[in-house]
């Protein structure tokens, strides 16, 4: 550790400070600027521009970015929009990334229709108590709901609610019931 005995001013304390910094690694260790090559980013292709964007749809970071205006693959999107049904883990309100197609496609449709507006119930199996089934069920909602937003949709397009462990779509005990059980179902208002 660095240690300092006696500073002379605080300006040359704060100095030594910033040289000294927390790094383990020595400069004699790095790489010098002019031979470092640039890091592959997965997906991204040729499509890489100047200053690190990409003109593919895929930025420096390597997170895709979404286009709503363009239209899709047809069936495609047919079939995510006839899927209205976010499934949950046990205890989560996580919405898994295959779920994404689906809710791009819903997104799109609600971005294009501005009028149009859509209810995110949330559910839960049996297991826990009723106050703590209708708080899960809310974030699920509230779940899927931010996703809509981030994928453009108005958020006074959108209305979250939670019903909890009230509206069972399977009564059986086993853990298969109890699965179909965990969602949100995206209705039209």
């Amino acid at each position: 550790m660095f240690r300092f005995r006696t500073c002379l001013s605080a300006a040359a304390c704060t100095a030594a400070l910033v040289f000294a910094g927390c790094s383990t690694t020595s400069l004699d260790d790095n790489v010098p600027v002019e031979t470092a090559k640039p890091v592959a980013v997965p997906g991204a292709g040729a499509g890489q521009g100047a200053g690190g964007a990409s003109s593919s749809g895929t930025s420096a970071s390597g997170v895709a970015s979404v286009d709503l205006t363009k239209s899709g693959t047809g069936g495609a999107d047919a079939a995510a929009m006839a899927q209205r049904v976010v499934y949950f883990d046990f205890d989560s309100f996580i919405v898994k990334d295959e779920y994404r197609p689906m809710l791009e496609a819903h997104a799109k449709a609600l971005s294009a229709n501005r009028s149009k507006r859509m209810t995110l119930e949330g559910h839960t199996d049996e297991s826990g108590g009723r106050e703590y089934n209708l708080a899960l069920g809310q974030k699920r909602a509230e779940a899927v709901l931010k996703s809509l937003v981030l994928l453009g949709v108005l958020e006074t397009q959108l209305e979250a609610v939670s019903f909890g462990e009230e509206r069972p779509v399977s009564t059986g005990t086993e853990e298969a019931s109890r699965a179909k059980n965990r969602r949100v179902e995206m209705k039209d208002k």
